[in-house]
């Protein structure tokens, strides 16, 4: 008996691992055609680990779209227009479309806003935060500081006012807001605020260095979304 289930779990793990495999290949990111950046004054960067697998900002597309801009991923990526400064306090807003929800992947991916951008251009002092949503109805909150830090917690966290998709390759829009005030963050999606966080614990080593900064927009990898209405207003 001990040898049939000592094959028997031999066999298992010979039919998975093949399968396991394939999975992370899938999730790999996969260079766009045809990639770049095609918006006038518009720059970006991938993130550090997708440079180490070969990606360039030319594994992505960053094209303009009536209103607004057409992302395509690729890898994991930040874009951002040097001219687009906030500071103080202020709200940072944009209405993202999937137009086919997962047509990239096979799980869900997000995108969302960036805020309190700063030396961006050197990646061991670059400082930036994030608020994403999935087309599943989740989001996250994160950052760099040169290094990856969390805001809010590990998992993606559901929210009933993020919208989710009816399935694969249907559509789904979600309107994504990054607002800081004088001691706080905070991230509204679809005009409920889904996540606030206290200024202190944010802007501190490791994390951000001010809350003033570039604005822009990031995408995780292999995702595609419509980008219209990209604006900052003081608060």
């Amino acid at each position: 008996m001990r040898v049939v289930s000592g094959l028997t779990l031999a066999a298992a793990l010979a039919v998975v691992a093949p399968k396991i495999g394939a999975q992370q290949m899938q999730d790999m990111a996969k260079a766009v055609p045809g990639g770049g950046i095609t918006v006038a004054g518009w720059t970006g960067k991938v993130d550090a680990n997708e440079e180490k697998n070969g990606m360039t900002v030319n594994s992505a597309k960053f094209a303009p779209e009536k209103g607004g801009f057409h992302v395509t991923t690729g890898p994991a990526i930040t874009y951002w227009n040097p001219k687009n400064m906030a500071t103080g306090n202020y709200t940072v807003s944009a209405t993202f479309m999937e137009p086919h929800y997962m047509n990239l992947n096979d799980h869900p991916h997000p995108y969302g806003i960036v805020i309190a951008g700063n030396d961006l251009d050197n990646p061991a002092a670059m400082s930036l935060a994030y608020c994403n949503a999935y087309g599943d109805g989740r989001f996250i909150v994160r950052g760099f500081g040169p290094a990856a830090f969390q805001i809010s917690p590990r998992a993606a966290q559901p929210n009933a006012a993020i919208n989710k998709a009816a399935g694969k390759d249907a559509p789904v829009t979600q309107e994504i807001a990054m607002s800081v005030s004088a001691d706080k963050i905070s991230c509204t999606i679809n005009g409920t605020v889904v996540a606030s966080y206290d200024k202190a614990t944010v802007v501190t080593a490791g994390k951000l260095k001010s809350t003033d900064g570039i604005y822009g927009v990031r995408f995780g990898h292999n995702t595609e979304a419509v980008v219209t209405g990209l604006s900052m207003k003081k608060d």
